[in-house]
């Protein structure tokens, strides 16, 4: 048996858990540097609050009376973390699919609905979070019967997939076929051009057909609707292939000097996460960003360079990417965004040494600096210590967060207080 456990409109009830007040009420989460929504309450949808909606564009009816948070991306990374600890009590085998799902792997049989309860108590004791359970043969059923816990009531925010087959009939028909976890709009408007509307037209595909029209992967899907697992659970995520970090600015930025600075910030933290994984990096990638709403002249250039030797080392990746900004930099332009992509990723036992490279005295000194730098800014907080071409710590290009609610778990200066107003 799979469980999907999904936390319900996760980024929004992270904030309503230090702040109880907003239970009931509608509240929205805006991307960077407050653009759009990218997280919605129900009291929110009902409102009528589209996702990606731009929050200084709104009508001021639609907008009055709602709650809205810049995003808080370290509360709710921890929160995340918390949530997931939390799920592992629970079963043999997990997967981490997202940062607010999880999947679940059975080997033994249940009372699958009150371990559903158990789940969604737990959860809400542990973290505030609530959550939603579906249970099924495969993982494709696991995720649709989710959906039929969140989206439909009378299950109280568990469902476990049918094995009637009148009933299981039922509910793939009144699924659309892009509902269908892997199919999407794209497939499902290939789909509909061979008359297959439904999950159940998809799950009742001759197998030459499906494979024809959606490839191997789609006849997967084909399978486990059938209740065919062909889908195992990853407990171990699959190796990245490359790391990037690129974010935009709270002001457009134009020269050389100003661009220098959240590059070597943004290369920093790719470096930090590097290490972090024990990889090193083969290519560093460099590309800015105009503002394509706007009127003014577009360029979005971008330039790569391979290394002789792999490396995790921030003084010497900064400096490569450095160079590169200053190559494809023009004079003239506003430019919302700069990044960083680093790729040919490899573990650090497997760098291939360089003639010219550093020594190998030289290469234990990086490491031991590098690893003192990281234990530092893990207790002391990101950016404790960093590069000085990374400037200041409250930057005038850093992003706008008007609306940024308090981190709460993991700043001694930010934690819920009991004299606070409840």
């Amino acid at each position: 048996m799979f469980a999907l456990v999904d936390c319900n409109s996760f980024y929004c009830s992270c904030e309503r858990v230090f702040n109880p007040k907003l239970d009931g009420q509608p509240v929205v989460v805006l991307s960077n540097n407050d653009g759009c929504v990218v997280a919605r309450s129900e009291e929110a949808k009902a409102r009528g609050i589209a996702m990606g909606e731009v929050w200084h564009l709104a009508r001021p009816e639609l907008k009055q009376g709602v709650h809205a948070f810049s995003s808080n991306y370290t509360l709710y990374g921890d929160m995340s973390r918390r949530v997931m600890t939390t799920l592992r009590d629970f079963a043999e085998r997990m997967e981490i699919y997202s940062i607010d799902e999880a999947f679940l792997g059975f080997d033994s049989t249940g009372d699958w609905a009150g371990i559903g309860r158990a789940i969604r108590k737990t959860v809400r004791r542990h973290t505030g979070i609530p959550v939603c359970v579906g249970f099924g043969a495969t993982k494709v059923l696991a995720k649709l019967a989710n959906r039929l816990a969140k989206k439909r009531a009378g299950y109280d925010g568990v469902f476990v997939w049918p094995t009637a087959p009148a009933e299981v009939n039922a509910l793939l028909e009144s699924v659309p076929v892009q509902d269908v976890w892997g199919i999407g709009k794209r497939l499902a408007d290939r789909l509909g051009a061979h008359g297959v509307a439904t999950a159940r037209a998809l799950r009742d595909m001759d197998d030459t057909k499906a494979q024809r029209v959606l490839a191997v992967t789609g006849l997967r899907i084909v399978w486990e609707l059938r209740g065919i697992s062909c889908l195992e659970l990853e407990e171990l995520a699959p190796p990245k292939k490359a790391i990037c970090c690129a974010r935009g600015f709270g002001v457009p930025l134009s020269t050389l000097e100003e661009l220098r600075e959240p590059l070597a910030t943004y290369v920093s933290v790719v470096a930090e996460k590097l290490r972090a994984q024990k990889l090193v990096a083969g290519h560093v990638q460099v590309f800015l960003e105009t503002n394509p709403h706007t009127e003014e002249r577009q360029y979005n250039p971008g330039l790569g360079h391979t290394l002789d030797m792999a490396s995790n080392f921030t003084p010497e990746l900064s400096a490569l990417a450095a160079g590169l900004l200053k190559r494809i930099h023009r004079p003239g332009y506003r430019f919302r965004k700069v990044g960083v992509l680093m790729s040919d990723l490899c573990a650090e036992g497997e760098v291939q040494s360089s003639f010219d490279g550093p020594s190998p005295a030289s290469i234990a000194r990086r490491e031991k600096l590098m690893a003192t730098l990281d234990e530092v800014n893990r207790t002391r907080g990101r950016g404790a210590v960093r590069l000085g071409s990374a400037g200041g710590s409250a930057p005038a290009w850093g992003m706008r967060q008007a609306l940024l609610s308090r981190c709460y778990t993991t700043r001694w200066t930010e934690l819920l207080r009991t004299s606070e107003p409840a």
